[in-house]
């Protein structure tokens, strides 16, 4: 079966990322290994993933290799500026289930947004009373790098195509 439009898509795969600094491309280094014991199950067309991603994989099929790159611009884009706010550290009290090692300077907080959806912010800066925090995606200005294999492809049933995701042991339980 191929991989197209409303289609249960299970792969493994490496995530390699690279940035172009000063002219110079790093070097790719590993970011994300899901394999055959965790692989990545998504509903194609509704992934939430970069276009791109999905457009590399049309008409692959169950048990096809895949190797590609997308670059910055194909991606999650550049930083946008508007994205690091600075927030009062109140709002993250222990009522609200944040504890103090939490909100410690690199790690990134699970958030949600106004409709429950969810979303994460990296602390960038304690600022005593504020974080300074980073709600741009983990993967912006780099170039992707994936490597791996497609290991299920199959019809989504009704509910999946009516919630947008996978239910089951690799998806959402709804």
């Amino acid at each position: 079966m191929k991989i197209q439009e409303n289609k249960v898509v299970g792969l493994t795969y490496e995530l390699k990322v690279s940035k172009l600094e000063d002219e110079i491309e790093s070097a790719p280094f590993s970011v994300e290994i899901r394999e055959e014991d965790d692989p990545f199950y998504f509903l194609f067309g509704q992934s939430g993933l970069p276009e791109k991603f999905e457009e590399l994989l049309a008409g692959k099929v169950d048990g096809e290799d895949f190797s590609f790159s997308i670059p910055v611009d194909g991606a999650y884009g550049e930083p946008d500026d508007e994205l690091v706010i600075t927030l009062p550290k109140s709002q993250f009290s222990g009522e609200r289930g944040f504890s103090p090692e939490m909100l410690e300077e690199g790690n990134f907080l699970p958030l949600m947004d106004e409709n429950g959806y969810s979303m994460q912010a990296k602390v960038l800066k304690d600022l005593g009373e504020n974080l300074l925090l980073d709600f741009n995606h983990p993967l912006v200005g780099f170039d992707l790098h994936f490597e791996g294999k497609i290991i299920e492809v199959r019809e989504a049933t009704k509910e999946e195509i009516a919630h947008g995701h996978v239910h089951g042991e690799y998806g959402e339980h709804d």
